[in-house]
């Protein structure tokens, strides 16, 4: 089910309301400025990327310590630790099978929004900055178009680490 972030006019939403409705899972209405629905996306993004890139180091880590990966999801997954994103992506890692259900290149050009907001806002985002700088790693290497898992292949060719062999 797709989820909507919009905003608009009140007329706007009534006027759309036959297509939003038979699209949407869940509308939220978020205002009548042009932009706001946009700016919602972008802070979920911000947090998807940020989440997805921690995961990723935290689960290549783990291998590098030689753990058990499938018993570092499974302790995750009922732990503090735990996301949407960690228990979301990381079983790609443990198949891994990085075709893409989201590619690297969403993140890497969510994330560039993410910054240009910010600049003009003059507000740091050093950790939504850290998240785009592996994610351009990641494309840069030959990654873009798979899976954003794909992050944690990064983080074990630059480690050495040995992450379940990928998929072709």
């Amino acid at each position: 089910a797709l989820t909507f972030l919009a905003s608009g006019t009140q007329a706007a939403f009534d006027a759309a309301r036959p297509a939003l409705d038979a699209m949407a899972g869940t509308l939220y209405e978020l205002g009548d400025a042009a932009g706001q629905g946009a700016a919602f996306k972008m802070i979920n993004q911000l947090l998807a990327g940020v989440h997805i890139a921690a995961a990723c180091e935290a689960m290549s880590f783990a291998a590098k310590q030689g753990l058990d990966l499938a018993r570092v999801y499974e302790v995750i997954t009922k732990s503090a630790g735990n996301s949407w994103m960690f228990e979301n992506r990381m079983p790609h890692v443990l198949d891994g099978d990085y075709g893409p259900k989201s590619a690297v290149d969403i993140f890497v050009k969510d994330l560039g929004i993410v910054q240009d907001m910010a600049r003009v806002e003059k507000y740091p985002v050093p950790v939504a900055a850290a998240a785009l700088q592996m994610f351009l790693m990641a494309s840069g290497s030959g990654m873009g178009r798979d899976d954003d898992s794909s992050v944690a292949r990064l983080y074990a060719q630059v480690s050495g680490a040995t992450l379940p062999a990928a998929k072709s």
